[in-house]
């Protein structure tokens, strides 16, 4: 099984005429995962018996032409709820943690009747860019080993670039699906906020997570968006808008003649690397030959982005990170004398370097005396951030722009330089405080290594950046280039 020359409708059709059954599929995808895992280290764990005895149930009921992702395995990134399965959200201290439900979305691809091999790797409770963050290990960039995968994401991303599954789950927080995707040429879509049910995502930023499709094409993104969209009653932000077919209107004729897109100045400006700019001008004329209209626009506000974000990120997880105090589940310190001996060394043993810091930067914003210069005037210039976007998009389909200033940086390069390692998010951090959907896909190469676009539209209109995502891939070669597993390209 060769997971890099298939997608899901093939995948679908070879299950439906029988050339495989979903067994045969789910052991092929294990034996590819234990021979290719442990060069990129995309996964935490693996639940083999479990995947096994789910994929016999499918091919008892058999599977039929409607039910497109019956039988397929894909993974879930390591903060989304699993009954029974182990869940660390990448974190020490919760190390020994395996929850009572499922959330939302697990629950949804299960009445889709996928099948979920595994959980993959992240920086610990999503707080990272690169992976490094996580307690347990450093995954790889697919493409080149020496290089991170993005993050927080980057386990997910790597998992499907590196063809070990057709499809994964991530979560975005400010950039965590989008830029991980972007620097292993895949496919990842961050949804509108209230697109998709956040009930059993262990929570970050409560007001900026979203959970979302990796994949290696859009096609394959616009259908595991519509299994795992829709309203949930234990989750009040989501929204109760009805789910389109995303999938449905992806063929050979989708045209984005006569659409108008916005590529914004300061997508193109100081720092963004000039491989990465050569490649968005050439993506912006290939909508130009299409029929689009590509005009310049201006986010003025957008450099104020990083700032506000980590403001209300770090104040929201310092909100959300409480729970974890070694008294309900996780990990507990042994040697302690008192409550209090409890409560901050579990925390301190438990909790790595960057979700520390992030607490701390959270703590203090909210805390008498500083909220109205902090959190507060961080809130403000959301607004305007929104107000930016809105004014551009009144007046054209979406936006388009580079998903990372740069293409993946080495392993260990930034980890040291939190400021340095912040900033790699520029670009993205803005579509999530706006709470715009963003997809990312493949857009050029640069040394070996993948260059991702951005599109951004208004809510709700995932359908337009699909479409648009498919007529771009459909007119490059782009989505079909693989890795050279086991090296550098």
């Amino acid at each position: 099984m060769d997971y890099l020359k298939q997608d899901l409708a093939s995948l679908h059709a070879d299950l439906v005429a029988k050339k495989y059954s979903a067994k045969e599929l789910t052991q092929q995808t294990f034996a590819n995962i234990k021979a290719t895992d442990p060069q990129v280290d995309a996964f935490l764990h693996l639940n083999e018996d479990e995947a096994l005895a789910q994929a016999d149930q499918i091919d008892a009921a058999g599977i039929s032409e409607d039910q497109p992702l019956a039988g397929i395995p894909m993974a879930l990134k390591d903060n989304l709820v699993t009954k029974n399965v182990t869940t660390t959200a990448g974190s020490k201290i919760l190390g020994n943690f395996k929850p009572v439900y499922d959330a939302t979305v697990v629950q949804k691809l299960a009445n889709a009747q996928m099948i979920s091999v595994g959980k993959t790797n992240l920086d610990e409770f999503a707080m990272g860019s690169s992976t490094e963050n996580s307690a347990f290990k450093t995954t790889k960039n697919a493409w080149d080993h020496t290089k991170v995968p993005g993050g927080s994401s980057g386990g997910s991303a790597a998992a499907v670039a590196a063809g070990m599954v057709p499809a994964t789950l991530g979560s975005d927080t400010g950039g965590s699906i989008r830029q991980p995707a972007s620097f292993n040429g895949v496919v990842g879509m961050k949804p509108t906020y209230g697109r998709v049910s956040r009930w059993g995502l262990i929570a970050f930023g409560s007001s900026l997570d979203a959970i979302g499709p990796m994949t290696r094409t859009v096609k394959d993104n616009a259908l595991m968006l519509s299994a795992i969209a829709g309203h949930d009653q234990h989750d009040l932000t989501s929204s109760d808008k009805a789910v389109p077919n995303y999938a449905a209107d992806l063929t050979a004729a989708t045209s984005v003649k006569g659409l108008r897109i916005g590529l914004p100045k300061e997508f193109l400006g100081d720092g963004i690397a000039d491989d990465v700019k050569q490649a968005i001008l050439a993506a912006a004329d290939t909508y130009r030959k299409l029929g689009a209209t590509v005009d310049e626009v201006s986010l003025p506000h957008n450099k104020y982005g990083v700032a506000a974000y980590y403001i209300i990120a770090s104040s929201e997880a310092s909100s959300n990170l409480q729970r974890f105090d070694g008294i309900r589940y996780g990990y507990r310190a042994q040697d302690v004398k008192n409550l209090e001996d409890v409560y901050v060394k579990s925390r301190s043993e438990g909790f790595g370097e960057e979700v520390k810091r992030r607490i701390m930067l959270g703590t203090f914003s909210l805390s008498a005396g500083f909220y109205d210069a902090y959190f507060l005037k961080a809130a403000r210039v959301r607004t305007v951030i929104l107000n930016d976007f809105k004014a551009i998009l009144k007046d054209h389909d979406f936006i388009m722009g580079p998903v990372t200033p740069t293409t993946a940086f080495g392993i260990g390069e930034e980890i040291t330089d939190p400021m340095t390692m912040y900033m790699n998010d520029i670009l993205t951090i803005p579509v999530n405080l706006a709470g715009l959907p963003g997809l990312s896909l493949p857009a050029g190469f640069s040394k070996g290594l993948p260059i991702g676009m951005q599109l951004i539209g208004r809510p709700f209109d995932e359908s337009t950046l699909y479409q648009a995502g498919y007529a771009f891939e459909q007119n490059t070669e782009f989505h079909t280039k693989v890795p050279t597993l086991g090296g550098h390209n």
